[in-house]
């Protein structure tokens, strides 16, 4: 067995391991370090001297081999971020960020997490166990993530049907969106909701309805002003909703009340099966709020996003009223899972995002590079992410369907049970709250 420092031999045998441990140890950088070749079990070493492999000289080495790796990562470092666009204001976010290591781990774990939960989704739809509509949010998990980290779990926020993400940051477990997705009773709406209407404190869906969460958004950014707790709302749409009547409407009377909210228009662009340039006389979204100050930021760095988000969040505590932001981004999935996602849009562009402005590996590609953590640490994590994803699987498809008598449950809260009218006049259900 050889031990390796700097392309040389500095041990042969367990004998030399330790002795090699207290030359080495104090020179050791994760760049200097070679992991320890061992030869097979049972075969002799190089001296003849042991069989059984690793000894425990070696095991030594490489525990504090590992732990000074560890030490020596950095701990924060500061980051160039894209300058974002601007309309009504004076200000704008930083362009020079810091984020801490634990944090870019968090970030990865958490964008990791959602990729591979949207990949088992579409798996397990093709397999038919998931059913009915179905919108995958691959490609934007930088979205989501930026602006979570940017904004309190008090704070308030509402989406539109492509929900899986924002259902997991605002504090869904995986478990319980996967069971939602199969209609289970281990599911987060009970199994009733499926993939489109999601909710957990704080979270107000998941909406079908094109836009409709906008004015609704809005209202709870009332409640917040009204009950004077300094939180806000976080209200998010499409591209193909920006043209909606009622966000303008929303827009309006936000500005007149100066109310706590930030307004999300995610740019994938493409509404549905129609390219922005083909829905929209401007496609500047960040403008659309006319007296309203915006943002446009690169939605697919999360660095970006959470640091235009901070300034927004800012911005409305502070009083002085809504701002928009357009976060653009890209969706890898086409926009449910019935589009194939390349007849309006070729295969060779979907590769080129993947290949160049993919979030996970941007960040990936930071940490890496600033020495804030190592390959073998983020594979790590991968295969925690797979493992989870795996699990929540196997738990939303043995996981029991809810009963019928469960059907009507929940219409109304806090009301005496009443009876709800079936598929016919003489179809009676109960309602529980």
């Amino acid at each position: 067995m050889e031990i390796f420092h700097g392309g040389q031999v500095v041990a042969t045998n367990c004998h030399g391991a330790a002795a090699a441990a207290a030359r080495v140890l104090p020179l050791l950088t994760p760049a200097k370090t070679k992991s320890a070749r061992r030869e097979p079990e049972g075969r002799r070493l190089t001296e003849g001297r042991c069989r059984a492999v690793p000894c425990r000289a070696v095991l030594e080495l490489q525990l504090v081999m590992s732990a000074r790796t560890y030490a020596d990562f950095t701990a924060q470092a500061s980051f160039e971020i894209k300058k974002c666009d601007t309309h009504k204001l004076d200000e704008a976010p930083a362009t020079e960020v810091v984020m801490t290591r634990e944090e870019g781990l968090q970030y990865y774990r958490t964008m990791q997490t959602m990729r591979r939960m949207e990949l088992k989704a579409d798996q397990l739809y093709k397999q038919k166990i998931i059913r009915g509509f179905c919108h995958l949010y691959d490609g934007q998990e930088a979205c989501a993530v930026g602006i979570e980290a940017a904004i309190n779990l008090s704070d308030h926020l509402i989406t539109a049907y492509r929900a899986h993400g924002y259902t997991y940051t605002r504090g869904g477990t995986v478990k319980e969106i996967m069971a939602e997705l199969t209609g289970r009773r281990g599911g987060i709406a009970k199994g009733k909701g499926g993939s489109m209407h999601m909710y957990c404190k704080n979270f107000y869906g998941g909406n079908g309805i094109v836009g409709a969460q906008v004015p609704l958004g809005a209202g709870v950014a009332l409640a917040c002003k009204y009950m004077g707790n300094n939180e806000l709302c976080v209200s998010l749409y499409g591209d193909g909703a920006a043209n909606q009547g009622q966000i303008f409407e929303t827009y309006n009377m936000a500005a007149l009340w100066k109310l706590p909210a930030i307004f999300v228009c995610e740019n994938n662009r493409y509404g549905m099966g129609t390219s922005v340039e083909r829905a929209a006389a401007s496609t500047d979204y960040y403008k659309r709020g006319d007296f309203i100050p915006g943002l446009r930021v690169d939605g697919m760095d999360v660095l970006c996003v959470r640091e235009a988000t901070r300034f927004a969040a800012e911005h409305c505590r502070s009083g002085k009223g809504p701002i928009l932001m357009e976060l653009q981004t890209y969706r890898y999935h086409g926009h449910s899972m019935s589009d194939p996602g390349v007849s309006y849009r070729t295969r060779e562009e979907i590769q080129e995002v993947r290949g160049k402005s993919d979030p996970i590996s941007l960040l990936k590609d930071r940490m890496l590079s600033n020495n804030m953590a190592s390959v073998e640490e983020l594979k790590e994590i991968d295969v925690e992410v797979r493992k989870e994803i795996e699990d929540a699987a196997q738990f939303a498809t043995t996981d029991p369907e809810p009963q019928l008598e469960e059907l009507c449950n929940h219409i109304f809260y806090n009301n005496p049970p009443l009876e709800v009218r079936g598929t016919n006049p003489w179809t009676k259900l109960k309602s529980v709250s």
